[in-house]
């Protein structure tokens, strides 16, 4: 870690990270699927869709799951159903500790670290999600305009991750405060990023900053064989171009981490104050 500029900034995704809504969104396709007469997700069919915004829309939902239903019809029912489980959203282990800790901490230089919040959910499902009071708490640690959500205005549409632009949206809006203050602006590799899907890894290491992965247990047993790719961002998941954005094996710019309470702040040069 010596070969790396102090951390001044750590970017964190929502769904699936700090809040259980991936488990929520699973329920929800199961209950669809057993009334109409389909097999739960497999292990392989729910990694190809954690992280991607609207993925049982998609062609690899529908031609796995064979519905006997339009695709329209499927999304109606799995709007209705999923409204009523995002209201019961619960953080993450280890979720409040970290942002309450990472809200007093220093880096090794004594600069504060500025948090920010860079989600591919909606401003409509991000206030289902919120419902809840300990949830609405978590999320506070992000004041409004250091949230960038899918459907932001920064962002282009056919953007989403892995594309890199809403973890560079994160970091303009983080700077918008830094300047105006007189300070130098963060670098994207000052930034640190949060993520539990491999397409968000990705996204992070195109926008050229450092990333913990912090998969579903089902997602990392998927995923193990090819763990160094998906720390460099080499997947291949979803064919964006710009290769030369992508990381490379073992280049110390990202690790995996079995949750985030087994975060190492002092390993990445971040001292939390009593």
């Amino acid at each position: 870690m010596d070969n790396f500029p102090a951390i001044r900034a750590c970017i964190f995704d929502m769904d699936g990270l700090l809040i259980n809504s991936e488990d929520m969104l699973t329920q929800s396709t199961n209950s669809l699927l057993e009334k109409y007469g389909r097999p739960a997700l497999t292990a392989p069919i729910r990694a190809q869709l954690m992280g991607v915004p609207g993925s049982t829309n998609g062609d690899v939902f529908h031609n796995w799951a064979r519905l006997p239903i339009s695709r329209e019809q499927f999304a109606r029912e799995s709007s209705e159903e999923m409204r009523r489980r995002f209201r019961n959203c619960e953080p993450l282990p280890g979720a409040e500790k970290l942002l309450s800790d990472l809200n007093r901490a220093r880096n090794a230089v004594g600069d504060r670290i500025a948090l920010a919040l860079a989600s591919g959910t909606t401003s409509a499902g991000y206030e289902v999600k919120t419902s809840r009071p300990e949830t609405k708490r978590l999320l506070s640690y992000f004041p409004p305009d250091k949230r960038v959500l899918g459907d932001d205005s920064r962002l282009s549409p056919g953007r989403g991750k892995p594309a890199p632009d809403i973890y560079l949206a994160a970091l303009q809006s983080l700077n918008s405060v830094t300047v105006g203050a007189g300070e130098k602006p963060i670098m994207p590799e000052e930034c640190l990023v949060f993520e539990d899907s491999v397409v968000g890894v990705e996204a992070g290491r195109r926008a050229g900053m450092r990333v913990i992965w912090v998969p579903h247990p089902d997602l990392a047993a998927e995923y193990r064989p090819v763990l160094k790719d998906v720390l460099a961002g080499r997947t291949g998941m979803v064919k964006i171009g710009d290769e030369c954005q992508l990381g490379e094996v073992d280049d110390g710019w990202a690790e995996c981490i079995p949750s985030l309470e087994h975060f190492d702040h002092e390993k990445y040069g971040i001292f939390v104050l009593s």
